[in-house]
């Protein structure tokens, strides 16, 4: 096996260079990666022993706990064989079908006691926040950092290599969430667990970072995106794309298109511009990070000159891999930008079924779906169409059926216990003898104001086929239910800015006939006038950059973002009756909407003073 990774295959780019073989590290990946994907093989074989095994750990470890001894784990333990094991868990655990049943046990563990869901205290916390609920602290023990995010790590690195050897032959493109935010009462720091993960990285890989850990920490996240891009841009060997969302690669591309001479400049002075607020203590650090590349800036000039924009299949000519979420609604994204890489050169892999609260699994080849540790996790599902049913019949991994959906239930060495992921996955595969998922959509994903049950991937295939038949083009959509009108609303941002109402309503007529023909009782509901015709709106351009940073605004942490994009929800409405677009708007109403693009230039306004008065105190000085 690794005598297979050590093979030299030449890489040649464009201008006959060829990307160095990182012999050194390679090799670590081989021997620390490759062993724990052995026990991964081994544990797929036997996927009913090793979810046995697995839990009487998790329950064993938790037995003195509050938990433990609120729910009978003792009793439970007491189990001769693995049938039994996993009906008196049943029997005594109830299912936790959202945070707020575990909130309770969080906080004694926030404000200082041990021993509550785990024995001990946790290392952090990973922090989730939204714009509808309170935040999650999701609790992380020693053992599950060292184990889902330490030997599952090594694997998914170890696994990148198998696909591109040269991928460490360069610098590594990466965007992470912020390593700390804060303290809990108790002391225990809570913050990003993709940040924590990046700080451990072994300093032999680090070093292939295009930016440190400290870019994340810029607070507006437009000036982020542009730190980000602009560190990035400055090398021609990045051979390493990952981030989770896809959207975020559409807003830094935007961002790079957006502000092109000025980035260039940047490389070219070795600079980072001050139009964009960022803090004088991050400035001072990246300034190790930057130098001047007349070359460089040079060579992006022609690519811009050629091409007319710069795009990944021409700035990054060695991109090995792009890993990113590929699945569910986040395909509606990937579509945007899958012309601007050379697929030819660079493997593009799904991320991974990957949650705060649990690292499900990750893909290892080139489908989409999760391969499942069951000797990390112990896993339950409940078949799609039971979901509906007081009594559901819960799973065990072993007996999931290739083509059927689920809803995914885990429990882990944290302290989560029979927790709704609230994920619909279906199985599209195998490893060894353990089925392999990928993700569906969000199962609250799901409207059902009179009994219709619209499936969000339905929505989002109707919108495709609606653009197919109109010839239209849409940059986003997203729709919500309003059950006070027994109604759904739509809205778009078009490529084409000048379609008018009329267009969007005769678009939003073949959506809406697209989804009668798609599911049966929709078009039951809407025969009877159940349900009444969608409404259409027009959004704004750049409507998903407005709503997100809104959302930021709000507390919702960029490396989290992320939302369904068929919803019941007034709240994440209201954002987008914000920036609708629409003639008959009073002058009031669209200033209100313009309000984030007026703030930017007030920001911009404010840098420029700052700056010139930096200056003015420097030359006295």
């Amino acid at each position: 096996m690794i005598a297979n990774f050590m093979k030299k295959k030449t890489y040649i780019d464009n201008q006959g260079n060829e990307l160095p073989y990182p012999w050194l590290i390679n090799a670590a990946l081989c021997l620390v990666g490759g062993t724990q994907r052995l026990l991964l093989n081994y544990w797929n074989k036997y996927p009913k022993h090793a979810a046995e095994r697995t839990l009487r750990d998790i329950l064993t470890i938790s037995r003195n706990t509050v938990y433990g001894k609120e729910h009978h784990f003792d009793r439970i333990l007491s189990a001769t064989n693995a049938d039994d094991l996993f009906r008196l868990y049943r029997q005594y655990v109830p299912v936790n079908d959202s945070f707020e049943t575990l909130r309770p046990y969080v906080e004694r563990h926030k404000n200082g006691e041990e021993n509550v869901l785990f024995p001990g205290k946790p290392d952090m916390y990973a922090t989730t926040s939204g714009t509808t609920a309170e935040p999650k602290w999701v609790p992380m023990t020693h053992k599950y950092l060292k184990d889902v995010y330490g030997k599952m790590t090594h694997i998914w690195i170890w696994n990148f290599i198998c696909h591109r050897s040269r991928i460490f032959g360069g610098h590594l493109f990466t965007t992470v969430g912020k390593e700390l935010e804060g303290y809990a009462p108790d002391g225990t720091i809570f913050g990003s667990v993709s940040g924590v993960l990046v700080r451990d990285v072994p300093s032999i890989i680090k070093k292939h970072y295009t930016a440190p850990a400290c870019v994340m920490s810029i607070d507006d996240y437009a000036a982020r995106n542009y730190t980000l891009m602009r560190l990035a841009m400055q090398y021609r060997d990045v051979t390493l794309w990952a981030t989770a969302n896809p959207s975020t690669i559409l807003e830094l591309l935007r961002t790079l298109n957006e502000n092109t001479e000025e980035m260039i400049e940047d490389i070219e002075k070795g600079t980072l511009s001050w139009n964009f607020d960022i803090s004088d203590y991050i400035r001072e650090e990246l300034h190790a990070y930057m130098s001047p590349q007349p070359e460089r800036a040079e060579e992006l000039r022609q690519l811009l000159k050629e091409h007319g924009k710069l795009e990944p299949k021409h700035f990054w000519p060695w991109l090995q891999l792009l890993s990113t979420w590929k699945c569910g609604n986040t395909k509606i994204y990937m579509e945007k930008y899958l012309d601007q890489f050379n697929w030819d050169k660079t493997f593009y892999q799904e991320l991974g079924y990957i949650a705060t609260e649990c690292r499900f699994g990750f893909s290892l080849d080139h489908t989409n779906e999760s391969v499942l540790f069951p000797h990390f996790h112990y896993y339950e599902f409940v078949e799609e169409s039971e979901l509906d049913k007081p009594h559901k019949h819960y799973l065990q991994i072993h007996e999931l059926e290739m083509g059927k959906r689920y809803c995914a239930y885990v429990t882990t060495y944290s302290g989560l216990f029979r927790y709704n992921m609230n994920d619909l996955v279906e199985v599209g595969g195998k490893f060894y003898n353990t089925p392999t998922v990928h993700m569906v959509s969000k199962v609250n994903g799901i409207v059902s104001m009179t009994g219709e049950k619209l499936y969000e991937p339905q929505f989002i295939d109707a919108v495709h086929k609606a653009e197919e038949l109109m010839d239209i083009k849409t940059k986003f959509f997203v729709g919500f239910a309003d059950v006070r009108e027994s109604r759904y609303h739509f809205y778009y941002e078009f490529e084409d800015e000048k379609i008018d109402q009329e267009t969007a309503n005769e678009f939003t007529k073949v959506v809406d006939r697209k989804l009668q023909e798609i599911n049966n009782e929709y078009e039951s509901k809407r025969a009877s006038f159940r349900l009444k015709e969608p409404q259409a709106h027009i959004l704004l351009s750049n409507a998903y950059a407005r709503f997100k940073a809104a959302c930021l605004r709000d507390g919702f942490r960029d490396g989290q973002f992320k939302f369904n994009l068929l919803m019941q929800d007034d709240k994440r409405r209201r954002k987008f009756d914000q920036i609708e677009r629409t003639e008959t708007l009073s002058d009031k109403i669209m200033e209100f909407a313009n309000t984030i693009d007026d703030n930017i230039k007030e920001r911009q306004q404010k840098r420029t003073q700052r700056r010139t008065a930096r200056k003015a105190r420097r030359a006295k000085a």
